[in-house]
């Protein structure tokens, strides 16, 4: 289904599910290019604008939260983009939707753009979508600060999951806006035009890639503290693995002669002061002895 919001003399269409019958009007009503139709109906393409001389058609990535608010997933956006329309179609991302509700149910929120062009609704939805990442990433990186300062304070299973969690929420997010870099670019460098060639959209576009410039940026940076936190708790973990094999080494050092002494007055056999009924007292004795000098020999070397 097809639904329509008229803002002045421009239009925008969201079709959310769409049905074969609405590829075919929309590619009746556009004449829309079909490989861009048959890419509608496909799910994970890579990023691209393909620029047409009464259109553009653009297919981007934005990040969003599972059901469960731990893990990123990427969705796409798709979007045609004419001189008085602008079309979104497929399952886009939650902001494209509530836009759209939002300017259906407040027309007169939407008068700023009538004034303008279709450049204005586009800057606005890629405006929205990239604040909402903004805030995505904000929070992968409050995430990541909060495994920092647990490091050393929480189990070691809770700080795994966390590290493991963050990693893959940064890898994903690495995989969502490296391929649009270029896609951002296009429009700040003069390659994408648009249908109002006014220094104002060219300030706007310049804005877009700043934003989209610093969530990189800081991406990058996420990366970097999740590789060093991974291995300053490996590192952490060795550490205490080493100390407790210390330990154990040390009292099954000091212990085996120990064990030796009172195995071989164990043995039925004659040894010396066997009989004797201070044999206990002089095992015992011998086994302290034993004992002292180990520990002394071991805290003069610094190993307790």
């Amino acid at each position: 289904m097809i639904d329509t919001l008229l803002l002045g003399k421009l239009r925008w269409l969201h079709v959310q599910q769409p049905s074969d019958e609405d590829f075919e009007q929309l590619q009746k009503e556009f004449d829309f290019h079909p490989l861009d139709i048959e890419d509608c109906r496909s799910y994970t393409q890579r990023p691209k604008i393909d620029v047409y001389d009464d259109y553009y058609f653009l297919i981007l990535h934005f990040p969003h939260f599972d059901n469960l608010k731990r893990f990123v997933k990427a969705q796409e956006v798709k979007i045609f983009w004419g001189k008085d329309y602008i079309i979104t179609i497929g399952r886009s991302h939650w902001v494209v939707e509530d836009l759209f509700n939002y300017y259906t149910q407040n027309p007169t929120a939407a008068d700023d753009l009538i004034a303008k062009s279709t450049d204005a609704i586009l800057y606005n939805l890629l405006n929205r979508l990239i604040n909402e990442s903004y805030l995505l990433v904000n929070r992968v990186g409050q995430e990541i600060d909060e495994i920092n300062r647990e490091l050393f304070d929480t189990k070691p299973e809770k700080i795994i999951e966390k590290i493991s969690i963050a990693r893959r929420n940064v890898i994903q997010l690495n995989t969502i806006f490296k391929p649009q870099l270029r896609v951002f670019h296009k429009f700040e460098s003069g390659d994408i035009k648009g249908f109002e060639q006014t220094e104002d959209m060219e300030d706007y576009w310049g804005n877009i890639l700043d934003i989209y410039q610093k969530m990189w940026d800081m991406i990058e940076d996420f990366e970097e503290l999740t590789y060093s936190l991974n291995q300053t708790f490996d590192s952490v973990q060795a550490n205490k693995t080493n100390e407790t094999m210390k330990v154990l080494t040390l009292i099954s050092t000091i212990s085996l002669p120990l064990t030796f002494v009172t195995s071989a007055y164990g043995m039925n056999m004659a040894l010396p002061f066997a009989h004797s009924r201070f044999a206990f007292a002089l095992i015992m004795g011998i086994c302290i002895v034993l004992l002292i000098f180990f520990v002394y020999i071991f805290r003069k070397k610094k190993w307790l």
